[in-house]
């Protein structure tokens, strides 16, 4: 007797347990469809994307990374960095972040002059702090919701409110303004070899990481923005 009801005890232990992770997995589930409601479609694009990377964007941004040396990839990144601080000063303005505006200004100023043209990150290292701010953000601090989050290759993931603001970023991007058009070009396919490059470390993460590649990519992007948003502080979920 004693034996049959341990067993009865066990078996109903694991039932609990199989039902507790049933109930997770519904629960996840459901809000992995509110999130992400043309999974199918992401998906898809996702894997075309995986296929462009692996043959065209992956191997050049190896091969830059290998080829050029660490002061000139910083070099490279900084004077991006230095263009796009108007952008970003203008974003912290937008969403009423005056100290944080003024911070940049100051550095463009700094970086620009001191920091010969952006090539050095001199204003860092005088303790101001470079800013991420976009119009995706700006849109969230006004109230915008996030709406469906997409995918697709090359311009990668990004929420229906984000590809808005990426619109407008792309719009008011300094690089847009350089009149030949073989430069322009240039600037473009450099500043997205070096930004490739600098996600090059991610890529080991991602294939130990994830047993399911593009799950993890959406969570840790919707993540990475929520973080952004709020500067870093954002608030419980269930607030």
């Amino acid at each position: 007797m004693t034996l049959q009801a341990g067993d009865s005890i066990r078996r109903l232990k694991r039932l609990l347990v199989l039902g507790g992770a049933l109930l997770v997995a519904a629960q996840v589930g459901a809000q992995d469809k509110q999130r992400d409601p043309f999974e199918g479609f992401n998906r898809t694009m996702y894997s075309v994307n995986e296929v462009l990377d692996q043959y065209a964007a992956r191997p050049v941004a190896q091969a830059y990374d290998a080829a050029v040396p660490l002061p000139v990839k910083a070099s490279v990144g900084n004077v991006f960095g230095n263009v796009g601080e108007v952008w970003v000063g203008a974003n912290s303005a937008l969403q009423g972040k005056g100290g944080d505006a003024g911070i940049t200004l100051a550095r463009l100023l700094i970086n620009s002059t001191v920091g010969i043209l952006g090539l050095f990150d001199v204003a860092s290292e005088m303790g101001l702090e470079r800013y991420n701010e976009d119009f995706g953000q700006t849109l969230a601090v006004w109230g915008v919701s996030d709406g469906p989050y997409l995918f697709l290759p090359v311009i990668g993931p990004r929420t229906s409110r984000d590809f808005a603001g990426w619109a407008v970023d792309t719009y008011a991007d300094p690089v847009r303004s350089i009149r030949s058009n073989n430069e322009r070009l240039s600037a473009t396919v450099v500043r997205f070899v070096d930004i490739r490059a600098g996600l090059l470390p991610a890529d080991r993460l991602v294939e130990e990481a994830a047993l399911d590649k593009y799950s993890y990519v959406r969570d840790a992007y919707l993540q990475r923005r929520r973080n952004l948003i709020y500067d870093g502080r954002p608030p419980r979920m269930d607030d």
